[in-house]
Formats: structure tokens, sequence, C-alpha cells
């Protein structure tokens, strides 16, 4: 079957413009079975770059069978061959697909959380290094997502590709302008259907995706709220999911910058699960707006939902340290999670210091063309 040049041209992306490969680096490729033709195209432009790539594929099915039939010692056992491949690589693509998006639905969410715990210092360090190693998380259209977005393949192929395959160059000029809007101490008041919270940001550490290009499709602007500034309430309208466990109409209040209330129609039990992961997993770590103007539909996966343009995201747990960089320690919230949640804006508002930005997902700052 000949390679759809898309294809080629998403590698290429990944390596030149997302990762930056330089000669005589290692460079990991991870992915599933289902991404093979993905692989080779990211393979072959690895090497045309002078570098080294590993390549980590997993096939389907292995995750179901490991929740249901490993032993306590297995779920506590750190990746330490991982860990050692990471540290000793300097780009990290990560593919996103899969064969099964609920493969994890009726796994034991409490080794889900444990096993998560373990491996929190791996993904830990290919998230939070950018000093030592370069990550992207990159698209690439496969018939479960396909399925979970509800459209065809082909359908979902375009859709993908148009998402990815922008001029960024251009969109930056607006991203850097909401970015630079928020300041130190900004008070950001998300009020409309579903929502009254008000809280203060570490506005000058925001950062536009278009900095660091770690997600394709890329298409937000996102920073770290002041921990304990979070004061009010918000409902999500879409479900969010993690490890194939999907959690619905979740509504969160909050004091003091703490979830004190919390309510879900489906996987209430393991949204508790989640709340109580550990010190951190129950205060927000990052406050993200969704500006991607090609992605315009709920797709059931984060990599496209949270860039949903007239949306943002509150991810409970980890904030990154580039929102929080020079910061105290004890401002970063820390935790083994992170795990985002996306809120229509349609039919509400983006208050910054008083001023109204966005109004029902439209933008209000002059030279914002999104």
């Amino acid at each position: 079957m000949p390679t759809d040049l898309r294809t080629r041209k998403l590698a290429q992306l990944a390596v030149k413009v997302c990762t930056e490969v330089k000669p005589k680096t290692n460079v990991i490729i991870s992915g599933g079975e289902e991404a093979l033709p993905f692989i080779k195209e990211l393979y072959k432009a690895v090497i045309l770059a002078e570098a080294y790539p590993s390549l980590k594929v997993s096939p389907s099915d292995i995750s179901d069978f490991f929740y249901k039939y490993a032993k306590e010692h297995q779920i506590k056992k750190f990746p330490e061959f991982l860990d050692h491949l990471v540290k000793n690589s300097q780009a990290y693509i990560g593919i996103d697909t899969a064969t099964n998006t609920r493969e994890l639905a009726s796994a034991d969410s409490k080794k889900l959380a444990e096993r998560q715990k373990v491996t929190h210092q791996v993904s830990d360090y290919v998230c939070n290094t950018r000093d030592k190693i370069k990550r992207v998380s990159i698209a690439y259209p496969c018939q479960a997502l396909a399925q979970d977005a509800e459209v065809s393949l082909t359908e979902y192929e375009n859709f993908v590709y148009s998402a990815c395959l922008q001029d960024w160059k251009k969109l930056k000029k607006s991203y850097d302008k909401i970015k630079s809007s928020f300041k130190d101490n900004s008070e950001v008041h998300l009020i409309g259907k579903n929502v009254d919270l008000k809280f203060r940001v570490h506005g000058s550490l925001a950062v536009s995706d278009l900095d660091t290009f770690e997600n394709m499709p890329a298409g937000e602007v996102f920073m770290a709220p002041i921990k304990e500034s979070l004061e009010g309430w918000i409902k999500f309208e879409y479900p969010a999911i993690e490890a194939g466990k999907e959690v619905t109409d979740i509504s969160l209040k909050f004091e003091k910058g703490k979830v004190v209330e919390f309510d879900a129609s489906k996987n209430k039990d393991f949204l508790k699960e989640m709340l109580e992961m550990d010190e951190g997993s129950s205060y927000v770590g990052e406050f993200g707006i969704g500006c991607n103007p090609k992605i315009t539909k709920f797709t059931k996966n984060l990599l496209f939902d949270e860039k949903i343009g007239g949306t943002i995201h509150l991810a409970l747990g980890m904030a990154y340290k580039e929102n929080t960089k020079g910061l105290p320690k004890e401002a970063r919230n820390q935790s083994n999670i992170h795990w985002d949640i996306v809120k229509n804006m349609s039919e509400a508002k983006i208050v910054l210091d008083g001023k109204t930005i966005q109004e029902n997902g439209k933008w209000k700052i002059r030279g914002v063309k999104i």
C-alpha cells in the first residue's frame, strides 16, 4: 500500500520541528501496532536526521491482561529499563493511537492508580526535564479513534491531518497575544452556564504550546493557577476519560483551592479515587484555553479535545515546571496525576482582571484572529 504523503509530512513535523532531532542523539519512538505505517516514516526521518532511533512498539490487549493477572509485586515493580532508556535519550516521540480505547474500562481502578504512582517518575522526567529530553505526543489516525469520534476512518484521517498540518507561524501571533494578556497574580473569573469560578494565576509563566510543540496537534495556551486561590464551582459538559474509564457530568466545588465537593453521573467512584490519589490530586495544576481553529468537534480524545476553540480545561494534580519556574517549591502543585477535564465555554465568559477577554467562545482581544 502506498504511503499517504500526509503521513510523511507529519513524521517530518515531529522530527524536525517538534523534537528538533540532532545528529548522533538517541530518539525513542513509542506507539501501538496500529501505528506501524507512521512508525516506519518516523524511523526513516530520524535516520535521515543522522540520529539513533529506538522503537518501543506495544501489541494490543496486553494492558488488560497485565491488570487482570499481575501480582502486587508486579504492579509495584519500577520499570528501570525504560527509565534507563529515557534518561539516555534526547527525544521522545509518543504516538497517540489505540486498537481499543476501552481496553481498561473494567480494570481494577486501584491497580491502575497504584501503577500510575510507580511509573510517575518516568513520565514526570519526560514531561518536565525539557533541558535533557524533548518530547511530543502526536496524533495518528486509526480505526478505534475514528469510532470514538463517530466518523468514518477517511473522515477522521482528514480531521487529524487538517488539525496538525497548519500554518503554525501565522497562528503563533494570536497565541502570543493571548498569552501576554495574563500577568502575575491576574484574576480569572469563569462565569456563565455551569460555572462560577474565580482563581489567580502565575500569568507571566503562561505558555503557548507553539513555544514547545510538545503536542501535535497544538492549540492551547496554558498556565498554573495559584494553588490555594480557586473559589467557586464548575460543571463539565464533556466526559473525562482516563485509562479507558469515562467519567461524565463531573462537577467540582472549590474552597481555598481544594475540591471540597464533587459529583458525577457515571464512574463517580473512579473520580473519588483520582481526587484521593495523593495530597496534590484534589488541587488544580493547570488552566488551559483551547485555540485550534481546525478542531471544532469533541472526539473523546484529549489530545484534540483540550484544543477545541471555545473551551477551557482544568487539570487536577501536577503543575508543569515551566508554569512555575523560579517559584518556591510549595508554589508548584505536585501530584502523581495530571488529569485534564474539558469544559464548553460557548455560553460563558472568561473575565481577566475585570475585563471580558472571551465571550461565548469568541475572543475580544485586539489582534487575535482565531
